[in-house]
């Protein structure tokens, strides 16, 4: 083909309005239009980066400690979105010591109830007039500690994004599910009735976290995690179209660290994590800086 043939086409794709574009891509089958949507979309998901703090650090001083030294954090926003999910009684303070540095802090636990006669409860007005923007919903020790269901998660989605709240979605299977083949049933059994549910999927983010590596020092490989989550985002565009699989933040979580970070995120399906015990020391600037640059 010659020079001027090139030219041609260029030309023609220059003119071709939005509404052409999007009109050709439609028609074709889904298949292909999955092909197409996942190389424009690919490598283009903003990373997102939660550290749980669970019922930790001890003391007060511990907190600011800790938030100043992640306010030196040197990361693009527009790259990574960085939450700090504390306490709840540590969460106010977190704020104000994290102030404008680009960190949000969330809450670990959101309520499925609203205000009122609901004793020790979070409601998402609550949270939302004092700042917070991000919730975990569904977090396994939630699940298995305190009688979480995945009816109980789904109220929370319903709730939560009504507030406006952005979403850390929690999934994963246990030591004796993985080793009995039923992983992707697990994560499909959490995430059914949730998916078709979402309403903003710039703020709906899967938190993947394998049970049996949270807090062991276990860790999926690099493989594993990678493969694991490129099922769950064929789930998604099985229930919700090739669009929204694309376009979905899927975090990994389960002994993430500094020392692993860059070979688990160098996979196409792992956007971000959500971390334990390496978020309550200094090096996690280290996760957030690889993934924010």
């Amino acid at each position: 083909m010659g020079a001027g043939a090139s030219t041609g086409i260029s030309e023609a794709v220059t003119a071709a309005s939005a509404a052409d574009m999007a009109a050709a891509v439609a028609a074709l089958p889904d298949a292909e239009k999955a092909k197409i949507i996942a190389a424009l979309t690919a490598g283009k998901r903003k990373n997102v980066i939660g550290g749980n703090w669970k019922c930790n650090p001890a003391s007060m001083a511990d907190v600011k400690s800790l938030c100043a030294a992640f306010k030196e954090a040197k990361f693009d926003t527009s790259k990574v979105d960085v939450v700090i999910c504390a306490c709840n009684v540590h969460a106010v303070a977190a704020k104000e010591a994290l102030g404008d540095c680009g960190i949000e802090v969330g809450i670990q636990n959101i309520s499925k109830t609203g205000m009122g006669a609901f004793t020790g409860e979070v409601p998402v007005a609550m949270a939302v007039d004092m700042g917070f923007k991000w919730c975990l919903i569904g977090h396994s020790e939630r699940r298995s500690l305190y009688g979480e269901t995945t009816d109980d998660t789904v109220e929370k989605l319903k709730v939560a994004q009504a507030g406006g709240m952005s979403i850390m979605f929690c999934i994963g299977e246990s030591l004796a599910e993985r080793e009995g083949g039923k992983t992707d049933e697990v994560n499909k059994s959490q995430l059914d009735a949730a998916l078709p549910l979402v309403t903003d999927w710039d703020k709906f983010v899967i938190a993947y976290e394998p049970v049996w590596a949270i807090g062991t020092g276990k860790v999926a490989t690099p493989e594993q995690a990678q493969e694991t989550q490129r099922n769950i985002r064929k789930f998604v565009e099985e229930k919700c179209g090739a669009d929204k699989a694309a376009k979905v933040r899927i975090q990994y979580g389960g002994s993430a660290s500094p020392d692993n970070v860059e070979n688990l995120s160098a996979n196409p399906d792992i956007d971000g994590f959500l971390v334990g015990g390496a978020s309550l020391k200094p090096t996690f600037v280290k996760m957030i800086e690889h993934l924010g640059k």
